[in-house]
C-alpha cells in the first residue's frame, strides 16, 4: 500500500473493502465468484496485508468477513498455487532439500495469512454461505465468530487431496468444536451442512438466507464496535493469549510435516483426478 492509499482506496486484487452503513464497521469480500473465490496466489500475499491494514485503521473497530457469489470460498487453488511447484519436482521420490526448504516457505506464507486475521486487534465476524472448503474452513477459524446461512456447507477436505491440512484448522478448531469433532471431520474429510456445524459449535447461529446472514453479521459487528477500542482489543489479546502459542507450535509442526512428506504420489494422482472428481459430484474440488 502507497502512502497515500487507505484500507479502502487501495486496489485489491482478490478481496473488495468497503466501509458498512454502521460507523467503524468495514465489509471484506472475497472475490473471484466465478471460480468459486478459489484462494490464488493474489489471495495468499493480499491477506496478511489487507488485516494489517485493518489493524492499522483507527475508523475500523469490526471486520464482516465475507464471499461473493454463490460461495464464501472453495478453497486453495491448488493449481495456481503449487502447480508450478509439483510440476518442477517431477514424482515424489525426486523431492530434493532445496525444493523442500522452497515447500516449507511456502506453507509459512499460507498460514501467515491466516494468523494475520486470528492475531487482528478488530474482532472478526465470518459470514458463510455456500460452500466454505479447506482453506475457507482455514480462514474462518481465524475469525472470533462465524455465522453462516442455511444454505452453507462445510468440508476440512484435504485429507481426500492426500494432503494434511496445514494452514490452521487442525490446530484452531480443536479450541471451537472440540477433539472427537475435529477428528471426524479431518479424518474423514466429509461434507456438513450449516445445521450440523452449528450444533457442533463451528457456527454461532444459522440464518435463512445470505441477506439475513449479511444483516446479522452487520448488527453483531455494530454491537461490538459501539464498545471501546481499547477494551476490545484488550479483550481479544486475552482470549488469544496462550491460545496462539500452542496453535503457532502445532503450525510449525505441520509445516515440517508437508514439506517433508506432501509431495507423493498419492497427491500427484489427487490433482490429476481433481477435474474429473468434480465433474463426478457436481460440488468444488478445493482444498
Amino acid at each position: 500500500m502507497g502512502p497515500a492509499d487507505t484500507v479502502f482506496s487501495h486496489p485489491w486484487t482478490a478481496f473488495a473493502v468497503e466501509e458498512a452503513p454502521t460507523p467503524g464497521v468495514a465489509v471484506v469480500r472475497l472475490t473471484g465468484p466465478g471460480r468459486g473465490n478459489m484462494m490464488g496466489l493474489a489471495f495468499w500475499a493480499e491477506l496478511p496485508q489487507l488485516f494489517a491494514a485493518l489493524d492499522a485503521d483507527a475508523s475500523v473497530r469490526a471486520v464482516v468477513l465475507a464471499g461473493t457469489g454463490n460461495n464464501f470460498s472453495t478453497g486453495l487453488d491448488v493449481a495456481e498455487v503449487l502447480g508450478s511447484w509439483l510440476e518442477r519436482l517431477g514424482p515424489g521420490s525426486r523431492a530434493q532439500a532445496a525444493q523442500r526448504t522452497e515447500l516449507l516457505s511456502v506453507i509459512k506464507s499460507l498460514q501467515d495469512g491466516v494468523t494475520a486475521v486470528a492475531t487482528c486487534q478488530k474482532p472478526v465476524i465470518a459470514a458463510v454461505h455456500g460452500w466454505c472448503i479447506g482453506g475457507g474452513v482455514d480462514l474462518i477459524s481465524g475469525a472470533d465468530v462465524r455465522l453462516a446461512s442455511a444454505d452453507a456447507k462445510f468440508s476440512i477436505r484435504e485429507v481426500r487431496l492426500a494432503i494434511v491440512a496445514d494452514v490452521g484448522s487442525l490446530q484452531r478448531l480443536r479450541g471451537i468444536v472440540g477433539e472427537g469433532h475435529l477428528r471426524e471431520l479431518a479424518l474423514t474429510g466429509k461434507d456438513i451442512s450449516a445445521q450440523r456445524a452449528e450444533r457442533i459449535g463451528l457456527i454461532n447461529e444459522v440464518l435463512e438466507d445470505p441477506a439475513s446472514l449479511m444483516a446479522a453479521a452487520l448488527a453483531m459487528a455494530a454491537e461490538m464496535a459501539a464498545n471501546s477500542p481499547l477494551a476490545v482489543a484488550g479483550t481479544k489479546a486475552v482470549l488469544n493469549e496462550g491460545r496462539e502459542e500452542d496453535i503457532a507450535r502445532g503450525l510449525r509442526h505441520v509445516a515440517l510435516w508437508n514439506s517433508s512428506f506432501l509431495h507423493s504420489e498419492d497427491l500427484l494422482e489427487a490433482v490429476a483426478a481433481m477435474g474429473v472428481t468434480k465433474a463426478a459430484r457436481g460440488t468444488p474440488p478445493g482444498r
